[in-house]
């Protein structure tokens, strides 16, 4: 998100969660635009996510600090040692990590003391941000010991694959990351198409 009439028509719909990505080489870098006023006035339920790629601890620091911000998402190669770090500072962690079939999950082991959630994407040659879904099958491998987002592609027609999927029926996952297939243009959600998504997947689920 990034865009103020944006950002609080979407938040009528009460999402679980609301995106801002900070990564100057992404096409939805919220830059200088991003109104701090606009992101305090949506409703308390909705947990405020902070976005980087390979950032400094003190870049991180001064957005949290700046936005209130409840989480971040840390969708580079950080280590650890970083995420440790940054735990200290009472701020719950998304790790990003970028799935194809040849994906190692034992990966993750060594964040799981350090994370609040997963999050599972589509692998690129760059940060996310295909559009495209990878192999569900995957997960298969996933141990489900940390609750985890699921992004990558996720678009409009999925609600039923969702929830007939046999894979997912059985996995912790804490929310579905939708992006790109929802907007009209870069960081400009489509409100009417994620109200009716919202609308069809509480009825199917």
């Amino acid at each position: 998100m990034k865009y103020d009439e944006n950002i609080q028509e979407l938040g009528v719909l009460l999402p679980d969660y609301m995106g801002f990505i900070f990564f100057e080489k992404s096409s939805r870098f919220v830059g200088e635009t991003l109104n701090r006023d606009a992101l305090q006035q949506l409703p308390k339920s909705i947990k405020k996510v902070g976005v980087f790629v390979n950032a400094s601890e003190e870049y991180i620091a001064h957005q949290i600090d700046k936005y209130s911000l409840d989480l971040i998402q840390l969708h580079g190669n950080e280590t650890v040692d970083f995420c440790e770090t940054l735990k200290k500072k009472n701020i719950a962690i998304i790790k990003a990590f970028q799935m194809d079939s040849t994906f190692n999950f034992q990966k993750l082991k060594p964040y799981k003391k350090t994370v609040a959630y997963f999050l599972f994407d589509t692998k690129t040659d760059g940060f996310g941000g295909s559009g495209k879904k990878f192999n569900w099958k995957i997960l298969q491998q996933y141990d489900n010991e940390i609750s985890f987002f699921l992004s990558g592609g996720i678009s409009a027609e999925d609600v039923l694959e969702i929830k007939n999927n046999p894979i997912l029926k059985n996995l912790k996952i804490e929310s579905l990351d939708i992006n790109s297939r929802f907007e009209t243009a870069p960081a400009m959600k489509n409100v009417p198409l994620i109200s009716e998504f919202i609308k069809q997947l509480k009825n199917e689920l």
